[in-house]
């Protein structure tokens, strides 16, 4: 199995740190696995930041997760990044480095997001030659997660999960499976997030993200500011039998809670993987919810399973 995730381990489960929750994890053991960090919130910090960090790694398996690779720009790729990805990751003997399929800028432009990409023949060439580059600079393997989209292109001749596996056969690089943004853009686009599960090449993922979002009626949004949605739980499920066990990280980054609540939150997580459910240890924050926009794909997988 492990040489089947490109000899990286199954770290259990784990949330993304962030600064709210100093306090707390340098006070008391934190009952969680391991940690993910934001790599751009720490690659040029020092002072406290830095210092909780490095206490932390001592305890704890640390991931980094980027958002500036921007892997799918025309621009030409910023080994300054790169490379400073690589001294914060060998300093604190980081697991693995993830980032985005996307673009986040062109013509030296950052637009701080996350864009997609057209899915197509010649996209998919100009990646896997942009992550052989990364991965030969970072010495180690890039995992890419999909991010949730809003747009599509009239250029994409291919789903987005068939773009993934062809990348990782090609490139072979790892896949972070964020199941929340699988469902919000299977909502979004109108896709069927069974299928794409399915699609995912099991023995490339490597990591599961599951999150909140936001339901605005028409549409959602991966906005990650409350608990996992009981049909992302379902999606969960369902990709957890499709590829075994993987390290699995809730994200929470607005209106963020005290961190039991995190805890309590991952815990659905382990209780998934078991197959059974688990009763709410903590309270959840209050706030008003729109109800989940039912997926017909997701409700037939319920009634044949």
């Amino acid at each position: 199995m492990i040489k089947e995730r490109l000899g990286l381990p199954h770290l259990g489960y784990g949330v993304g740190l962030r600064t709210q929750h100093f306090p707390y994890l340098l006070a008391q053991p934190a009952r969680v696995d391991w940690f993910e960090i934001i790599s751009e919130n720490f690659i040029d910090s020092g002072g406290r930041p830095r210092y909780v960090l490095h206490q932390l790694a001592e305890r704890y398996p640390i991931v980094m997760h980027g958002v500036s690779m921007s892997i799918g720009s025309t621009d030409p790729l910023n080994r300054n990044y790169v490379q400073r990805v690589k001294r914060l990751a060998d300093e604190i003997q980081a697991v693995w480095v993830s980032d985005h399929l996307c673009w986040t800028g062109v013509a030296g432009v950052n637009t701080h997001d996350l864009l997609p990409l057209p899915l197509n023949e010649e996209s998919l060439r100009h990646v896997v030659k942009r992550v052989a580059t990364v991965q030969d600079l970072l010495e180690r393997p890039l995992i890419l997660e999909n991010p949730s989209s809003y747009v599509t292109f009239a250029a994409s001749t291919m789903p987005e999960h068939e773009f993934l596996a062809q990348l990782c056969h090609e490139s072979g690089c790892g896949l972070l499976l964020d199941v929340n943004n699988v469902y919000v853009s299977s909502v979004n686009h109108e896709f069927d997030p069974v299928e794409y599960i399915r699609g995912i090449p099991a023995n490339h993922v490597v990591q599961f993200h599951l999150a909140g979002h936001t339901n605005c009626g028409t549409h959602l949004i991966d906005t990650h500011d409350g608990p996992v949605i009981d049909p992302v739980w379902e999606l969960y499920r369902l990709a957890v039998r499709h590829t075994g066990s993987v390290s699995t990280l809730l994200e929470w980054d607005a209106q963020i809670p005290e961190f039991p609540v995190l805890e309590a939150e991952i815990n659905k997580a382990r209780a998934a993987f078991a197959g059974r459910n688990e009763p709410q240890t903590f309270e959840l924050p209050s706030r008003r919810m729109e109800a989940p926009i039912p997926h017909p794909a997701l409700v037939a997988l319920v009634e044949v399973e």
